[in-house]
């Protein structure tokens, strides 16, 4: 049977998801162990509950166990899909409130800017020990990442654990890909793409269809609807040349010229604070959840585009190849780009394991603001690898949004009421 540990029970839609690709995969009718693993009992039990519910209604077959000590759980993985939120929402409302009072604003704050650097720091100690619970318990499994800041998480679990199988999976760049096809009027098998970059700023570098590039198509529908261009994504492809593959309100808060002009935020339809109603719903759907499961309802999801860490599964277990974006150490995966950071690329995924491809160099535009981005992702690395409370302000006086709305007095000040707000949640050293 293949071991799959999940890791943040709490989740329970990325659960529900990816179990019910896996539990309709016909060819693995009694092949799978589901180990779930959550501090939290209750949501620990509810995700028991929907694991059985998702197995009885697919005929699946599986074994499934809860288990609350992470060690027990991770013995013998073969792969560790992982959404840890330390802190949760009242962590995430401190992200927002604080900056907020200083004049600071956000949309997302789960990758970069402020929001970003401290759930960075909350996060990476707990990937760190989970790395280096995995290379001792299970060194051939696979840590299939969902927890964000994944660009952060991935460069630092990379080098202070050793644990070269970590993957983060995202699904921004499929869903650019659905979205760009749809919008031209194409089937997605028909169109050729390749995108690359970092996660949650990645580019599509390739967009064609019987070896022409639809770019030019792209060009004449937003010609065609000015509303269509009124979005951050498309003001960026217009400077940029190429279409990037995160939403408008994760792109708006990566660069320093949006967030700080009501005007722009306005015509742009940039909305602030986006990240705490999507918590909202996110906890409104385990609620829902539960009901359901009380309820018997039928809970499987039969008809979705594949969630990518199933996919990955899939192809790794089945044998039956499959391409996959990830985000893994880069190692000249992009040529312009340093060797330890966390790049996102396309990868085949077959019976051997997870297979990145090279992309070569990016365009320099895109490179450059791909430098930009990972200023912040690697000061916030340091900050806690390092111990390096100053390394907190460094990441955010470099951040573009932040640097673009506050002085440095208002910048450093800022991050130590956030230190002192998070306390135990943050690495000792910073604390200090």
């Amino acid at each position: 049977m293949a071991r799959i540990v999940f890791v943040g029970a709490g989740q329970v839609d990325l659960i529900r998801r990816v179990v019910s690709d896996l539990f309709l995969a016909s060819s693995l009718k009694g092949r799978l162990e589901i180990v779930l693993h959550d501090d939290d009992p209750g949501h620990l039990a509810t995700a028991e509950a929907l694991v059985r519910a998702l197995d009885a209604e697919s005929g699946a077959a599986a074994a499934i166990t809860a288990c609350p000590d992470r060690r027990r759980a991770l013995d013998g993985a073969a792969f560790v899909i992982s959404h840890v939120d330390r802190g949760g929402f009242e962590a995430a409302l401190r992200d927002f409130e604080i900056p907020r009072r200083y004049g600071l604003r956000q949309t997302i704050g789960d990758t970069i800017g402020v929001g970003g650097v401290f759930r960075g720091l909350r996060s990476i100690p707990f990937f760190v020990e989970l790395g280096r619970e995995m290379a001792e318990l299970c060194p051939e499994a696979w840590l299939l990442n969902s927890s964000d800041p994944m660009a952060m998480i991935g460069w630092a679990v990379h080098e202070a654990t050793g644990f070269r199988r970590f993957a983060g999976m995202c699904h921004a760049v499929c869903d650019t890909h659905a979205y760009l096809a749809d919008l031209l009027g194409r089937d997605l098998d028909e169109v050729t793409f390749l995108s690359a970059g970092l996660n949650h700023q990645s580019f599509v570098l390739r967009f064609e269809a019987g070896g022409r590039s639809l770019y030019p198509e792209l060009d004449a529908a937003l010609a065609a609807d000015p509303d269509l261009g009124r979005h951050v994504r498309m003001e960026l492809y217009r400077r940029f040349g190429h279409f990037p593959t995160q939403s408008s309100e994760h792109a708006a808060e990566y660069v320093p010229w949006f967030m700080r002009h009501e005007a722009e935020t306005e015509r742009l339809g940039v909305p602030m604070e986006e990240f705490l109603r999507r918590f909202g719903k996110d906890m409104h759907a385990y609620e829902e959840t539960r009901r359901a499961l009380a309820a018997g309802r039928p809970l499987l999801i039969r008809w979705q585009h594949q969630e990518p860490a199933a996919a990955a599964i899939l192809a790794m277990l089945t044998g039956r190849a499959k391409e996959v974006y990830v985000n893994v150490r880069n190692d000249g995966l992009i040529g312009n780009l340093p060797d330890d950071c966390c790049v996102e690329v396309p990868a085949t995924a077959d019976a051997t394991g997870l297979h990145p491809r090279p992309v070569g160099d990016l365009p320099v535009q895109l490179v450059a603001l791909n430098r930009t981005f990972l200023n912040v992702v690697e000061l916030t690395v340091r900050a806690v690898l390092d111990g390096e409370r100053r390394h907190v302000h460094h990441a955010a006086m470099l951040d573009p949004n932040t640097a673009a709305t506050l002085p440095l007095p208002a910048i450093e000040a800022m991050c130590e009421e956030l230190i002192e707000a998070h306390g135990e949640l943050l690495p000792e050293a910073i604390r200090r």
